[in-house]
C-alpha cells in the first residue's frame, strides 16, 4: 500500500499514527488501528490529488445555427463547464468572416458559469462558436484571426460548428404598419450605452393600424421593443407622427431613426431624433443627433411639449435638416416647434433602413420604476 502513496502523504499518516498513539492508552490500543487509519487517509489524499489534476472542460448544449451574421441576428447558446476553479470565467465567441468576435458585446466579454456548473448566454450568428474558461485578470481581446490554446490564463478552450440552416429558427415576426413591413427586433442589444432585451411581443398595431411599443417585466427583468422596414429607403423626408410622451420616465428612451446594420462601428448611417431624459428629472427631453453623439456639434437638446407631435428629417447630400410640429396634420405653412440643421458629418445615403425602437436607458440617476408604452400613429416616407 505505501507503494501506491506520494512521499507527502506518508509523512502525513505517519503524524497521524503518532498522533493516534499518543491519545490511546496502551492497555486497550489495537495494534491494527494504524494501518487501517493509513489505509483510509491514503484512499482520500489519492482522490483529492485526482481531483485537482482534473482537467477544466467544456460542452455545448445549445448551439445557434450557422449563418453569416450581423449585429441584428442573435440566438441562445448553452452549456457546461467542469472542472472550473473559483474566480475562473467563460468567454464566448462567433466566428463570421474569418474572424473570431467576443460575444455578446465587447463590453460584456464574460459569461457567468452557475454553481451546477451550466452557463448560457446570447450570441451574434456566426459560421461557428468558441467557448473558453480563463483565470482571473484574463483580458480577451474583442476580435481575433486565432482563438489561444489552452494553457497560461487560458484553462479550457472548446469550438463547435454552427447548426445547419434546416434547423434554424423561424422567421422573425413582421408588422405592416403605415404602408410598410417592419420586422420586429428579438434578443439582445446596446442601445445607449446599456444592454437591452427586446421581446417581439413588446410591439403590435392596434384596430386604428397604429403602432404600440412598449417596455414591459419580466422575471428576468426588463424587455424591450424595436421595428425596422425591410428595405432601404435613402434621402429623402422621413416623418414620425408620435401620440404624446410627456408621461415617459426618465430612464425610457424613444428613437425614430435610420441605421445601417451593414455598415461599419464608424459609419452606421445613423441619424435620430431622440426622446428622453437620460435618466435625469431635470434634463431637456428630446434630442437631434448625427452620430457620433460625441461630437458636440452633432447634437441639439430641446424641449419637446406635451401632445401628438410630428418629428422629421429631411436627408439630403452633406445636408440633413430636423424638424418637430404640433399636431400630426402638417402642410408647408406649418410653423415648426423646433428645427435645426446639420451641414457636418451627414453620412451618405448607403443600406440604412428606418427604425423604431423604445428602450431603457440604465446609466442615470432615475431607474425605471414602471412598464412605459408609446403609440406611433403614422410613418411617412417621401423621395
Amino acid at each position: 500500500m505505501a507503494s501506491l502513496v506520494p512521499w507527502r502523504q506518508h509523512l502525513c499518516c505517519r503524524r497521524l499514527t503518532r498522533c493516534d498513539v499518543r491519545s490511546h492508552p496502551p492497555a486497550v490500543l489495537n495494534r491494527s488501528a494504524p494501518l487501517v487509519v493509513l489505509f483510509f487517509f491514503s484512499l482520500f489524499l489519492l482522490d483529492a490529488c485526482q481531483h485537482s489534476t482534473s482537467k477544466t472542460a467544456i460542452e455545448f448544449t445549445k448551439i445557434p445555427v450557422a449563418d453569416v451574421g450581423g449585429p441584428d441576428k442573435m440566438d441562445a447558446i448553452e452549456g457546461r463547464a467542469t472542472g472550473v476553479r473559483p474566480g475562473q470565467q467563460l468567454v464566448l465567441y462567433a466566428r463570421s468572416e474569418g474572424r473570431w468576435w467576443i460575444q455578446p458585446f465587447a463590453r460584456e466579454p464574460f459569461t457567468k458559469i452557475q454553481s451546477d456548473a451550466t452557463w448560457k448566454n446570447e450570441t451574434h450568428l456566426g459560421m461557428e462558436y468558441a467557448a473558453m474558461v480563463v483565470d482571473p485578470g484574463e483580458t480577451p481581446p474583442p476580435t481575433t484571426e486565432v482563438l489561444p490554446s489552452r494553457g497560461g490564463g487560458v484553462a479550457a478552450v472548446a469550438v463547435v460548428k454552427g447548426q445547419s440552416p434546416e434547423s434554424s429558427p423561424a422567421p422573425p415576426k413582421t408588422l405592416h404598419f403605415s404602408g410598410y413591413d417592419w420586422i420586429v427586433r428579438s434578443g439582445l442589444s446596446y442601445r445607449g450605452r446599456s444592454r437591452n432585451s427586446f421581446d417581439p411581443a413588446n410591439a403590435w398595431t392596434d384596430e386604428n393600424a397604429a403602432l404600440h411599443l412598449r417596455i414591459a417585466k419580466n422575471q428576468d427583468g426588463w424587455t424591450c421593443a424595436e421595428v425596422q422596414t425591410t428595405r432601404s429607403l435613402g434621402y429623402g423626408t422621413y416623418m414620425f407622427v408620435v401620440r404624446d410622451i410627456s408621461h415617459l420616465e426618465p430612464s425610457a428612451v424613444l428613437t425614430l431613426f435610420t441605421w445601417d446594420g451593414t455598415g461599419t462601428d464608424e459609419n452606421r448611417r445613423e441619424l435620430d431624433t431622440e426622446i428622453s431624459r437620460w435618466g435625469y428629472r431635470e434634463n431637456e427631453n428630446a434630442q437631434y443627433v448625427v452620430q457620433p453623439y460625441y461630437i458636440p456639434t452633432n447634437v441639439l437638446r430641446f424641449n419637446a411639449p406635451a401632445g401628438v407631435l410630428t418629428h422629421a428629417f429631411h436627408w439630403e447630400p452633406a445636408r440633413v435638416t430636423f424638424t418637430t410640429y404640433a399636431g400630426s396634420q402638417v402642410s408647408a405653412p406649418t410653423r415648426p416647434l423646433n428645427q435645426h440643421v446639420f451641414t457636418s458629418g451627414v453620412p451618405k445615403a448607403g443600406g440604412e433602413v428606418a427604425r423604431i425602437n423604445l428602450y431603457l436607458f440604465g446609466k442615470g440617476d432615475v431607474p425605471l420604476q414602471h412598464e412605459n408604452e408609446i403609440v406611433v400613429e403614422a410613418f411617412k416616407y417621401y423621395p
